[in-house]
């Protein structure tokens, strides 16, 4: 069945009962030890700490990749980046993106009648046939990328990042202000998520707001600068949370919390920038490793569910979860069938959601690129013995051979670790358990040698 069949033939299961509406809050490069909820001391959350109180807090739940385009297009389509063809982060130079192809949750619920609104960073391809008003949303007000896209600028590597123009605020195909005052976006990417939400009050709505913030280069909206104990790092982080009590706010206003999932997350773990709060680097909360790794400082994430009168407040799950299952979960709470012709790699969540069910131990892989780099099978996470390099990706990333070889590496020997004792992975127990480094090195062979027979090869525009 192509996507487009698929489109023509959904249907939902829930007659003539009210669907819920799905707000989906992604945050960039936040720390899992950034929010109050989480332990952070510095920065003050009051609406995540009382979304977190007035809900679920997830301590084990994961980004699909330590970087920003692959975890997106697992976050939209439920399977992981390889598999949906966006491997490795895009960068303006670039004319691919998620394959027109692959159905995002927006796509699942457009045929049952839902309003469907992307704000903020897409990052997701910008050239035309990948923007995400062709990806199932009835709009996109925001970023086509990051903000450290600049017309002519060097990455670190050495080498030149182009974009078309300079960094552009866009409606669709049309560049509204270049360059953006990047100290109003977060102002203005909740200004515009509200009025969806007022515009779609009376029918079902998908909103997708993933913020900019607290990417780098780090901006606030001048009356909130200098706010937080913890410089602009922890302002930015602030205003997330400024944006995110108002749409909580509104959605009570509307009558409507009772009927809205609300669900927030990071894409991946902090940038590393050795603790300074200017340069933009968050807290891993005592988790090893950072952003652009597979430790659990660069993949495990705060994450929140709220749902007034659906899901029952001050819980905590350390159940395995990740971004991969938020498809599935929507799916199953919209009645919306999932299409049979491709592998979901998640799961849905309503079950330990609405009611607390444990969840089955199942397989997680921490996925840097096109290279399996460990697996997690309930307490247990095996680094992998990794004796070659994968191909190169077509990347501008990746010309320069050092910053290939530090991120897709080599491991001379596995390396296992217990998650419940040990979450910042610090004591070694391969050699004390050898049979569990041979079934979790034989499971991930074997989910690696299937998923890279069905991965989806990036599509290139022209």
């Amino acid at each position: 069945m192509t996507r487009r069949e698929f489109l023509l033939c959904s249907s939902g299961a829930l007659g003539s009962a009210r669907r819920p509406n799905f707000v989906i809050i992604l945050a960039d490069d936040l720390g899992y030890g950034d929010l109050g909820c989480y332990g952070a001391r510095a920065i003050c959350t009051p609406n995540l700490d009382r979304m977190a109180a007035e809900g679920v807090r997830f301590t084990d739940f994961y980004a699909a990749a330590p970087l920003c385009s692959p975890s997106r297009a697992s976050l939209l389509t439920g399977r992981y980046p390889v598999r949906a063809g966006v491997p490795n982060v895009l960068f303006p130079t670039e004319n691919t993106g998620l394959p027109p192809d692959e159905i995002t949750i927006a796509e699942l619920l457009k045929p049952l009648g839902y309003a469907t609104g992307c704000v903020g960073k897409w990052h997701l391809g910008h050239r035309p046939p990948f923007r995400a008003h062709r990806q199932g949303f009835d709009f996109f007000y925001g970023l086509p990328y990051s903000n450290d896209s600049r017309k002519r600028r060097e990455n670190e590597s050495g080498a030149p990042v182009y974009a078309d123009e300079e960094l552009p605020l866009m409606e669709n195909d049309r560049i509204l202000e270049a360059p953006v005052d990047q100290h109003t976006l977060t102002t203005r990417y909740t200004e515009r998520a509200l009025a969806f939400i007022r515009e779609s009050k009376n029918r079902p709505f998908l909103l997708y707001l993933a913020h900019t913030a607290p990417h780098t280069p780090l901006h606030a909206a001048r009356e909130r600068e200098g706010k937080s104990k913890a410089g602009i790092y922890g302002d930015c982080v602030e205003e997330i949370d400024w944006s995110t009590g108002r749409v909580l706010d509104t959605l009570r206003e509307l009558g409507l919390d009772r009927y809205t999932l609300v669900l927030f997350f990071s894409d991946n773990g902090p940038r590393r920038s050795g603790g300074d709060p200017r340069e933009g680097g968050g807290s891993t909360g005592g988790l090893r490793g950072w952003k652009g790794t597979t430790w659990e400082g660069g993949m495990r994430v705060p994450a929140l569910a709220w749902w007034p009168g659906q899901i029952a407040p001050r819980r905590e799950t350390a159940e395995v979860a990740s971004l991969l299952d938020v498809f599935p979960t929507i799916a199953r709470l919209a009645g919306a069938p999932l299409p049979r012709d491709r592998v979901i790699d998640g799961r849905s969540l309503d079950q330990l959601l609405m009611r607390g069910t444990r969840l089955k131990d199942r397989l997680f892989c921490y996925y840097f690129g096109t290279q399996l780099q460990a697996v997690r099978l309930g307490r247990w996470k095996l680094m992998l013995q990794i004796d070659s390099y994968p191909e190169k990706p077509r990347s501008i990333w990746y010309r320069d051979d050092k910053v290939f070889r530090a991120h897709y590496r080599l491991f001379p020997h596995p390396q296992l670790f217990d998650l419940s004792a040990d979450p910042g992975e610090q004591n070694d127990l391969a050699a004390k358990h050898p049979e569990i480094v041979a079934r979790l090195t034989a499971a991930a062979r074997k989910f690696d040698a299937e998923l890279q027979r069905d991965k989806r090869e990036q599509v290139y525009e022209g």
